[in-house]
């Protein structure tokens, strides 16, 4: 086999496998997927023709992340959008699919830290800004083209010279335009507000990149940075004395009292009768001794909750945070970047917040105003990134106001400019963007696009951005430093100006948002634009519909007028195949490759040991993989890979992944290599296949006829699946084409054609034959564009008119008139029928496959004794018979036979006389139905004991009733058997 590899991967780069020789004996992926993707490429197949008069058909990849190597996410992604592009290559369409990857910001920059670390015990700081952003490039250099050579294992039919990164100079151009366009427009906007701060990072993150998690009761928890477990899921209830000299004291209670150090108030309910002597009162705060008053609240307060009293912290919490605005607080932050107490925490200055959250109740144990703690179910929040516990922060930042441009989005899907697939997900779409809140898009980090804002000190003043000296009035904003100047001059006339850039990059998302219009080079008008935008689709995962599909929709709305495709169609997520997320903590992150090449169980093992884990993180991991693994991953190949994945989308929001799957599938390509392999033995060098308009298709065998029929049949079922995006079903109907009708009967009923049949017979069989290979590879090229190709390669062609290079760039099959047979379908579909009982009463009989004994059918039904009857040598064949007769209407079947019953009106007969010893089979079977009795009986025995009753578990007992079950059924099959083989003696 080594040999067939070597020599297919011998093929020059760029050049056409030579498929004359000789199939090999057996399917091999990495022989068969050899040299077919450079010479797809190098050929230009995947490139748009620009004076093409066909309809275009334009997607763009969502890009992937450059911070490591694909999973099997991305795998059910780009195989599910080279299927649709491969298909509407096929049907006529002039395709583009645009590759990229992601610069990723906070991930890569997080990835690329935390290897510096390993690597070197060195942190970013150390390098500084220029030199660290160096290290980042050097990973993008590695890890984006090991991304893009995945995307070529996949089979992924991109064009390359269009690939683009979303930092290179064109992306780059693009969004210093966007932001100062959408600046100019208001819809950018500078503002202090709440964010989801990560003290680790020590930056805000977006709400995708917060991992919620349910802690139900009192929890310990390892929170990064601490040495001690946390606490959370505790209720803390500590007192506020009245001010003034009143006498009394108002409760309240906190998951978080480390924040009651930036209270600017407590709220009550304006109804509550128990609190409405304190309307306009105050309190004193016990750590500042600041008066901070007693608001009425009706929107925040639930009088039935707690003491009805609610502590107000309008900096670290978002409804505190719109309490304080409509109360018009005071705003306190309390917090550090990195998490500690600042100075507003008085006597807890330089505390961090968690040792905080201990030392406050301690004081307020001491000054005698602490009440008491209990269990309280709550919703943490988690950075995904550093594990780190989110702490909501008051940041100056630069926001987009999305309200507007949400409606756009609204309306666009409303008015069918723009359609959402499946259509169930239209109610999330509508949910999330109107209800949706304005967008931070400052990020505190190195790698990404630094904001083209730029902070005017005036007169040589010393007012800084991000500080408590920002005025927020003076900010600009310029494409380059000139332009930002500029703007400045004409802002401030006369004044000495010293501009400031934002320290700050932009989150991923708002470059990910312009990437359909970015990719074609948009602001500059350019022939892609103007040729390719809008796209037709965009095939991404559901979790991303609002954090990808609806800003890239605001954003082109915004920007362009447009929306930037058509449809939107929304796959399911990839678990494995217990359910459950994949995690690289868990072991069952699955590159791709590792599918396609196999890998051993050590491979997997080590494949830990080059990532960022910790040394907990990959014991646990090399568990899971052992549990789920523990033979490794056996080679599959990437059209089974392909296949399988497509073949799962019928499942709900989720793909349970299990690897035995696609191994099945590899399995599978075994069966077309065969029946490929047969037919080329019949399919001479001589033999030139008629055109399909040709074939006379209506003088053809019963066989021949039924066989066009049913391939018509899985060309509709697989046109009207692709048409609406039904993966799975168009996988079943070309699966089930191939396996249960071409290989399972036509190829078996051909054989005595081949053999026995006449020349004409013969050449009708073989162009038969041919159309349905041809028109099958066809059907199956876009999901296996590898195997598809090396078979259809070796097919012959119709000789006068010219083949297509390559099977990717053949006509998509289309149903024809005339090939349609529903009546011989009907009849073939009752004989197959008979077919499984024939086989069934055999295997009753444990007959060999060289055992084939004469087949009598007696059909009481006149209609169903004619179809028998004209297809006996079509169930004979299948059925493994050396011939069939259709009783006469009264006639007996002879003595000596098998029977079994098909339906109310035929019964079936093996003439078993001189192919089995009844004797010999009786005696066998007197001993097998005495082994069956003494376990039936051993079972009914010990299920009668009293014991059994009230101490058996219920599956175990279930477990049991259902041995019984099948061994009666055993039983009964074993005495039919035996009471046929007395007659036969008699």
């Amino acid at each position: 086999m080594q040999r067939i590899i070597d020599a297919a991967r011998a093929t020059p780069k760029g050049a056409k496998k030579d498929t004359a020789a000789a199939m090999p004996k057996g399917y091999c992926p990495p022989a068969v997927e050899a040299a077919w993707y450079d010479w797809w490429e190098s050929s230009g197949f995947f490139k748009p023709d620009m004076d093409s008069g066909k309809p275009s058909f334009v997607i763009v990849i969502p890009p992937p992340n450059v911070t490591g190597t694909l999973h099997l996410g991305h795998a059910l992604t780009n195989a599910i959008q080279d299927t649709i592009v491969r298909w509407r290559r096929m049907s006529g369409y002039n395709t583009l699919w645009v590759p990229g990857t992601d610069h990723a910001g906070i991930a890569t920059q997080t990835v690329v830290e935390k290897k510096l670390q390993r690597e070197r015990g060195i942190s970013r700081h150390d390098l500084g800004r220029e030199r660290f952003l160096e290290e980042v490039y050097k990973w993008v250099d590695e890890y984006g083209g090991r991304i893009c050579g995945q995307l070529r294992r996949i089979g992924s039919s991109v064009d390359w010279d269009r690939q683009v990164f979303t930092m290179d100079g064109s992306r780059s151009e693009a969004v210093l335009e966007a932001f100062v366009r959408m600046y100019d427009q208001g819809k950018i906007y500078r503002d202090n507000r709440l964010v989801n701060w990560c003290c680790t990072l020590k930056t805000a993150v977006s709400d995708i990149e917060v991992d919620y998690i349910d802690v139900p009761t009192r929890t310990l928890m390892s929170v990064p940075g601490y040495k001690d477990p946390v606490e959370f899921g505790v209720l803390q209830s500590f007192a506020y004395p009245l001010a003034d000299g009143a006498e009394g004291e108002v409760v309240v209670a906190t998951t978080r009292i480390e924040t009651m150090l930036g209270d600017t108030a407590v709220a009550i309910h304006p109804d509550d009768a128990r609190y409405a002597h304190l309307h306009g009162k105050h309190v004193v705060h016990p750590v500042n001794g600041r008066k901070i008053p007693i608001v009425c609240d009706a929107e925040l307060v639930d009088m039935s909750f707690g003491t009805g009293c609610v502590k107000i912290t309008p900096a670290h919490d978002p409804n505190d945070f719109a309490t304080g605005k409509r109360h018009g607080l005071e705003f306190i932050n309390v917090f550090d970047d990195d998490g500690r107490i600042n100075a507003n925490g008085g006597p807890f200055e330089g505390q961090r917040r968690f040792e905080a959250r201990r030392t406050v109740t301690e004081f307020l144990k001491e000054k005698g105003l602490f009440r008491g703690t209990e269990p309280n179910p709550m919703r943490l929040g988690l950075c995904s990134r550093s594990k780190d516990v989110i702490e909501p922060m008051l940041k100056p930042q630069w926001w987009v106001d999305c309200k507007q441009m949400a409606a756009d989005g609204c309306a666009a899907v409303r008015d069918g400019r723009m359609k959402i697939l499946p259509k169930e997900f239209e109610a999330t779409w509508f949910r999330w963007l109107e209800n949706i809140r304005d967008w931070c898009v400052s990020r505190q980090l190195w790698w990404g696009h630094r904001i083209p804002a730029y902070y005017c000190q005036l007169d040589g003043d010393a007012s800084l951005p991000g500080t408590t000296t920002e005025d927020m009035s003076r900010w600009v904003v310029g494409r380059s430093p000139e332009e930002a100047r500029r703007r400045a001059e004409e802002k401030f006339p006369g004044r000495e100006v010293t501009l400031l850039q934002d320290e700050d990059v932009l989150d991923t998302w708002f470059s990910s948002g312009l990437f359909p219009f970015s990719v074609f080079c948009w602001p500059n008008n350019t022939a892609d634009l103007a040729k390719f935008f809008p796209t037709s689709l965009l095939e991404t995962g559901h979790d991303i519909l609002f954090f990808w599909v609806a800003r890239m929709v605001m954003m082109s709305m915004a920007l362009t007028g447009e929306v930037p495709f058509k449809e939107v169609y929304l796959h399911s997520m990839v678990r494995d195949a217990h359910g459950r997320k994949m995690s690289k903590s868990l072991g069952n992150v699955i590159d791709p490759i590792h599918v396609i090449e196999g890998i051993s169980l050590e491979g997997l093992h080590e494949t830990l040991e080059g990532g960022n884990l910790d040394q907990k993180e990959i014991k646990r991991a090399r568990e899971g993989q052992k549990a789920d693994f523990p033979d490794g991953i056996e080679e599959c190949g990437t059209d089974a890979l392909r296949f399988a994945l497509c073949s799962y989308t019928s499942q709900a929001r989720d793909i349970n992944l299990d690897i035995k799957r696609v191994v099945a599938y590899r399995h599978w390509c075994n069966k077309l290599w065969n029946a490929i392999k047969f037919a080329m033995l019949n399919l001479d060098e001589a033999f030139s296949p008629k055109l399909p308009a040709e074939l006379p298709v209506a003088e053809l065998s019963a066989p021949c006829r039924w066989i066009i029929s049913r391939l018509n049949a899985a060309v509709r079922a697989t046109a009207e699946a692709m048409e609406g995006y039904d993966f799975s079903g168009a996988t079943t109907a070309i699966y089930s084409f191939w396996q249960y009708e071409v290989c399972d009967v036509f190829i078996e009923l051909m054989k005595p054609v081949m053999a026995r049949g006449s020349e004409a017979e013969k050449d009708a069989t073989r162009n038969a034959l041919w159309l349905c290979l041809d028109r099958g590879l066809r059907l199956l090229h876009p999901f296996m564009p590898f195997v598809t190709e090396e078979l259809w390669q070796r097919l012959p062609q119709p000789r006068g008119a010219p083949a297509p290079p390559s099977v990717m760039l053949a006509e998509y099959p289309a149903p024809a008139d005339g090939w349609d047979a529903p009546a011989l379908e009907a009849d073939m579909a009752y004989a197959l029928d008979v077919v499984g009982k024939v086989r069934g009463l055999r295997a009753d009989y444990n007959l060999a496959a060289k055992q084939r004994p004469q087949l009598f059918i007696a059909c009481s039904d006149p209609r169903r004794r004619a179809v028998l009857a004209g297809l006996a040598g079509e169930v004979a064949t299948l059925g493994s018979c050396s011939a069939a007769e259709c009783l006469a209407e009264g006639a007996a079947a002879p003595a000596s036979c098998g029977v079994k019953i098909c339906d109310e009106a035929t019964t079936v007969y093996l003439l078993l006389q001189g192919v089995l010893d009844p004797k010999l089979e009786l005696g066998k079977l007197e001993k097998k139905k005495a082994d069956i009795e003494g376990k039936r009986e051993a079972l009914a025995k010990k299920m009668a004991m009293p014991s059994y009753a009230e101490k058996t578990p219920a599956k175990m007992k279930e477990a049991d009733q259902s041995t019984l079950e099948k061994l009666a059924a055993e039983l009964s099959a074993a005495e039919a058997a035996m009471e046929g083989f007395r007659n036969m003696i008699a």
